[in-house]
């Protein structure tokens, strides 16, 4: 398979092959060069994104990138469109090789000049901490996607707008009751969404 290349990145990935779905639509496969440049085209920009926020450097974010969908290539088995998305385990993969970025720096001679091992750990946990949270919200949106329209609606409305029960209800035309049955029966396919995905909710 032949590398992704930077420039791809440098200048911008917005286009889509023709045929290739959306990304809540069929999955490329990234067994061959093909679903690998597929699925670079449909999610290479916001990986990229996703790195630059997390290490600061555009270089270093097209490295990150590159190595995010050749290792998405090398170990194509492991994924599973039954888990998660291909966007989520993508993401996954990027926000590892970030951390190992940051930490293989850290063993470069010319590094000591730059930062002091600690420093390097700290800004690891950092790009942790952050790519965490982004990963997070990936995946509690795609636990929402599995629910009923009617349970997702009650839930986004109630927990995480954080709008009042009556209100919401009124908006709805249901009764109060029927909401929080709505809400109650939400919680619980969503806990059972992200048990499925190996997270905690």
């Amino acid at each position: 398979m032949n590398a992704v290349a930077p420039g791809a990145v440098r200048t911008g990935v917005t286009g889509r092959l023709d045929g290739v779905s959306d990304p809540d639509g069929a999955v490329p496969s990234l067994a061959d060069e093909d679903g690998v440049t597929a699925a670079y085209r449909l999610h290479g920009a916001e990986v990229y994104r996703f790195a630059l926020r997390g290490l600061g450097d555009p270089m270093a974010a097209q490295d990150v990138t590159q190595e995010t969908f050749v290792k998405a290539w090398r170990h194509s088995e492991r994924y599973d469109p039954e888990v998660a998305s291909l966007r989520v385990w993508l993401y996954g993969i990027a926000r590892n090789t970030m951390i190992d970025h940051v930490r293989a720096a850290a063993v470069r001679p010319w590094h000591s000049q730059l930062a002091e091992p600690p420093t390097v750990e700290a800004a690891a946990g950092s790009i942790s901490d952050q790519a965490d949270a982004v990963l997070d919200g990936w995946l509690v949106e795609e636990g929402l996607r599995r629910l009923a329209p009617h349970h997702r609606e009650a839930l986004v409305q109630t927990h995480l707008r954080g709008r009042p029960y009556d209100e919401v209800a009124t908006e709805m035309a249901i009764p109060v009751g029927t909401l929080r049955s709505r809400v109650f029966y939400a919680m619980r396919a969503l806990r059972a969404a992200m048990d499925e995905m190996g997270v905690s909710l």
